[in-house]
């Protein structure tokens, strides 16, 4: 919803209050089992080789919804405010006639691109399509989406209305299926993926939405076979109804695909649907499920206070990488200045005043903005410029013994060789100690950030082998020169 309020949204999910007790019962022995589930380094004593991602890709990954030069914003705004953050994206569509040529600016200024859907209520295929081949051919084009929540949203298509107050969904899975046929039978855009509606789990009759291709045997409305996205689509925001205070893992489960989520994540859209409980794709498919959030975060207000707001956030975009999110946009970039109610959910305010939020995505950015040649996203001076070759993800022997669950790891390594190893820690209260062990003989540098202090190195170590770091509620970014990387002079 670039466009729309999630606290309609979250209404509709309070249809079935009578059952919030059962789901969170549910919800918490199931989150159990899974947060403490091995990832790579867990429970290993001895260092093993775990196999990086890209810097780029997780720089590529953070986005965030902006209405860009409407609705209050400025163009002028939109790409400090981008740029400063280092977002690889935005969410965008042509809901409230956002001249396409202003986002073709702001990828030319930022290096920034953009998912382009029919937003909220939107079904004007042909005109989507349209403004798509103009960013596709300035190199600003992510993706293509459905339509935005549905069950808010309700559309009128080809004569027929569906989702919102509608009793079918008919109408909404024709246009659907119709913009993924248009899409693929487009010379200039058919090599680009279509991602999903949002908020398909409130089908009313099951039109198949739950799947981006219907297979065989479903039973749906919609024809078996039926091809409707290349990507899932969710909106799973931090706090719901089922999960409405602070809690540890906060969004590590948020960005868990299994029962255990107990937030709108992927289970309740795509594997049982949560309104009338049509069946998807077993709990093993949703594990490699492709997937995106183009809505996530958090409001400010109550217990969720600014420093907590900046943490969560931090915390968002590492658990949805790191869980198999390949692009999450958090709502919003500036707080929306045309709509009532709270609307504290922005990096920044009405006037542009950066929040603290703005300020330690900033540095996370900036710690791992790749300088040697990576690319990707936004972030740092090479954000725009794109490397004639890259160099294949190496591996880096690692452990950490006796990790606890609310204790994470995502390890990244840059286009120069260089590893970003980053440990963040999802306590509420409290904090832990963990030993990071290195394989292989010493490493002659490692350094470690912490993006709530700065984007200089809070400790540099020489001849290590081990690590031992404090870990609470946010990250910390361990830079240690690969073998090809230079020992430069830190930031």
């Amino acid at each position: 919803m670039t466009l729309c309020s999630p606290r309609r949204r979250r209404r509709a999910l309070l249809v079935f209050p009578r059952l919030a007790p059962f789901l969170l019962f549910a919800g918490a022995v199931a989150a159990a089992a899974v947060c403490l589930a091995p990832p790579a380094a867990r429970a290993q004593t001895a260092p093993v080789p775990v196999a990086a991602r890209r810097v780029s890709e997780f720089l590529a990954s953070i986005g965030a919804n902006s209405a860009v030069s409407r609705r209050g914003e400025t163009l002028a705004e939109t790409a400090r405010a981008a740029g400063y953050l280092g977002l690889g994206w935005i969410r965008a569509g042509y809901e409230s006639d956002i001249p396409v040529e202003d986002l073709i600016d702001l990828h030319r200024r930022t290096g920034v691109r953009f998912s382009y859907g029919l937003m909220s209520g939107g079904t004007d295929i042909a005109r989507l399509l349209g403004g798509a081949r103009k960013l596709a051919a300035a190199g600003a084009l992510v993706a293509l989406e459905g339509p935005n929540e549905p069950n808010n949203w309700g559309v009128t298509y080809q004569g027929q209305t569906g989702g919102g107050r509608a009793p079918s969904w008919m109408a909404v899975a024709r246009l659907q299926r119709d913009l993924y046929r248009a899409v693929k039978s487009d010379p200039a855009l058919k090599a680009y993926p279509v991602w999903s509606l949002s908020e398909n789990g409130a089908q009313k009759d099951n039109v198949g939405l739950q799947f981006l291709t219907i297979p065989k045997g479903a039973n749906c409305l919609m024809p078996d076979g039926t091809k409707f996205a290349d990507f899932a689509n969710a909106h799973n925001y931090l706090y719901h109804p089922n999960a409405p205070g602070l809690e540890d893992n906060k969004a590590w489960n948020a960005a868990d695909p299994t029962p255990a989520c107990k937030v709108d994540g992927l289970y309740g859209n795509y594997g049982l649907t949560w309104a009338k409980k049509f069946p998807g794709y077993s709990v093993k498919d949703l594990l490699t499920l492709p997937r995106v959030t183009t809505e996530t975060g958090a409001a400010i207000g109550g217990a969720v206070t600014e420093e907590i707001h900046a943490r969560n956030l931090l915390s968002l975009y590492l658990a949805q990488f790191t869980r198999g999110w390949s692009h999450t946009a958090v709502y919003l970039l500036r707080d929306r200045s045309d709509e009532a109610g709270n609307q504290q959910y922005g990096f920044y305010k009405p006037d542009y005043t950066p929040r603290k939020a703005a300020l330690y995505l900033h540095n996370l950015t900036t710690v791992l903005a790749d300088r040697g040649g990576d690319g990707g996203g936004a972030a740092g001076a090479s954000a725009t410029k794109r490397p004639a070759a890259k160099a294949a993800p190496g591996k880096l022997a690692y452990a950490i013994p006796g990790q606890p669950a609310t204790v994470h790891d995502l390890l990244l390594q840059k286009g120069d060789g260089t590893f970003a190893l980053v440990v963040w820690g999802e306590r509420v209260a409290g904090s832990d100690q963990v030993t990071v062990r290195l394989g292989g003989p010493p490493r002659p540098l490692a350094r470690v950030y912490d993006p709530t202090v700065g984007t200089a190195p809070i400790r540099t170590v020489r001849d290590v082998s081990s690590l031992t770091l404090t870990l609470g509620d946010h990250p910390l970014v361990i830079e240690i020169p690969g073998p090809a990387a230079p020992a430069r002079a830190p930031r």
